[in-house]
């Protein structure tokens, strides 16, 4: 096979000279105007005033904030699934099929083909950088394996299509590619999750795989399925010893991080993290794994940031490249695929430099306030990861949902559910709740007021799951593998309704406190 590798590196090598030329404000002011400029004559275009927009404040005073549902209601439904002029020059030919995590709720959402050569030349970059900080990596000499979903499309007519990101991104790799590419199309059509997995386990072990790419916890099932098959034990570098680079994204990769060293004993291996949402390829890593992920200013994305504390207001304030300081927002989006100020609903940390970077800490919906505790993402990972510490164990997955009073109970409680790598006693039960308990106090004042004398909220109740068992209940609700992903936080009535009952099925067997 051809090792493409010397044309990346001199590719990186350009690249790197251009970017270090941007400034960043100018950049995305740029990028902003000449989206406006194509779609200034689009049905949203006129509706907005685009074409005698000339400033980032032109356009934040013209384009409200609006959510998925508020596009669909007043630009999409009318014609859908046809978007011709709609919100974006031409026709939009594919929608990305989006679960809402919190919710389950479905969302299509707009790929134009302006959109796919902006995640071609976002995944360039991120092979560029791996390639620029590892000389000795020869990752176009072998394949590139996508643990992703299928690339059977729904066909929703007039010739549009629908499906999951990556099946559209793999039917849209250049012809050139497919000897980089694995799976091969006919093998990526499987849909069944499980019955995947297995055959492309099997038949991935006969290619020379140089780089796997894919979410964390779907990362991890595939690999335990490779050390049932080959018995070769925790190592990723026994089943593919050629591999350079494991990609992984779309969620937070601080619980899994422990476990991932456990498949990677010998190191070898670079760690590169993206940040590519259905909406567009907003980021991945330049440096190192902790070092958070480099925004991709010129790809025809524009980003906006309004600060998680307003996230909830009519009119928060909206940062934007140009003046955000650094902290923890929500983020904006607009895009060369006609979403305009979209509410992504990610939450992001802005980090300090001059180079833009972010590390996606969790989502808007993730913030659990049922009793006016202002619980954050990132707070209630923490301290999950601080009860796991406090007995010596790892976190595979978890979420956690509020118990509403009701009679003959008062106060509240919130309810997690937690997977480890093994289901700890008794007495472990109770000092993992007494150390996340803990660090939730001494994290937020609200929660720690809440919780005085258990008056108001009761100590937290923890359900232990063994092994396996949320992939259980994502099968048992149709969610297992591709872009699905464990919710943090449960609050939608349907999915309350049903992860109690799944946790109900495990507090027989002793293992809540």
């Amino acid at each position: 096979m051809l090792d493409a590798t010397p044309f990346l590196r001199g590719y990186a090598r350009l690249r790197q000279r251009r970017l270090a030329r941007h400034t960043p404000a100018e950049t995305q002011e740029a990028q902003l105007l000449a989206l406006v400029h194509k779609a200034r004559d689009t049905r949203f275009g006129r509706d907005h005033g685009f074409a005698s927009i000339h400033s980032v404040a032109d356009y934040q005073a013209r384009v409200p904030l609006r959510a998925f549902e508020n596009f669909r209601a007043d630009y999409f439904d009318a014609t859908f699934p046809v978007l011709n002029d709609v919100s974006w020059p031409g026709r939009i030919p594919y929608f990305a099929v989006s679960s809402g995590t919190s919710s389950g709720r479905t969302k299509h959402i707009p790929v134009s083909r302006e959109m796919l050569r902006s995640n071609a030349r976002a995944g360039t970059d991120m092979l560029g950088y791996h390639a620029r900080l590892h000389p000795h990596s020869h990752i176009l000499g072998g394949k590139s394996f996508m643990l992703g979903g299928s690339v059977a499309m729904e066909d929703l007519g007039h010739g549009v299509k629908s499906g999951d990101l990556s099946g559209i991104a793999r039917l849209e790799n250049p012809r050139w590619s497919t000897p980089f590419v694995f799976p091969s199309i006919e093998e990526a059509l499987e849909a069944d999750w499980e019955n995947k997995i297995d055959r492309l386990a099997k038949l991935s072990l006969g290619e020379p795989i140089r780089c796997i790419a894919g979410t964390p916890s779907w990362l991890l099932l595939f690999f335990e399925r490779l050390a049932e098959i080959t018995g070769r034990g925790h190592d990723v570098k026994a089943f593919y010893p050629g591999l350079d680079l494991m990609v992984y994204g779309g969620m937070s990769f601080a619980p899994y991080r422990a476990v991932f060293d456990q498949w990677f004993p010998r190191g070898g291996v670079d760690w590169r993290e993206v940040y590519s949402a259905s909406e567009g390829f907003i980021a991945s890593g330049d440096r190192g794994v902790d070092d958070g992920m480099r925004l991709n200013l010129d790809i025809g994305l524009f980003y906006e940031f309004v600060p998680i504390e307003e996230w909830e207001k009519d009119a928060p304030t909206r940062y934007w490249i140009g003046n955000a300081p650094p902290g923890e927002y929500g983020l904006i989006l607009s895009t060369c695929a006609g979403l305009w100020s979209y509410r992504i609903g990610d939450v992001v940390t802005l980090e300090p430099g001059a180079i833009p970077r972010v590390r996606v800490t969790g989502r808007t919906s993730y913030y659990l306030s049922a009793f006016g505790e202002h619980l954050s993402g990132r707070e209630i990972e923490c301290a999950v990861m601080a009860g796991a510490e406090a007995i010596g164990r790892i976190v595979s997955e978890y979420t956690v949902t509020p118990l509403y009073p009701e009679a003959g109970r008062h106060a509240g409680q919130h309810q997690f559910v937690v997977e480890l790598d093994a289901v700890p006693s008794p007495a472990d039960s109770t000092r993992f709740a007494d150390a996340l308990d803990a660090t939730l106090k001494a994290g937020n004042e609200d929660y720690e007021v809440h919780r005085g004398n258990d008056y108001q909220l009761k100590p937290p109740r923890i359900v232990f799951v063994p092994h396996g068992g949320f992939a259980d209940w994502m099968r048992a609700r149709g969610k297992l593998g591709g872009q699905n992903k464990v919710p943090r936080v449960v609050l939608a009535d349907d999915l309350r309704a049903d992860l109690l009952g799944f946790a109900a099925r495990y507090e027989a067997e002793g293992a809540t406190e």
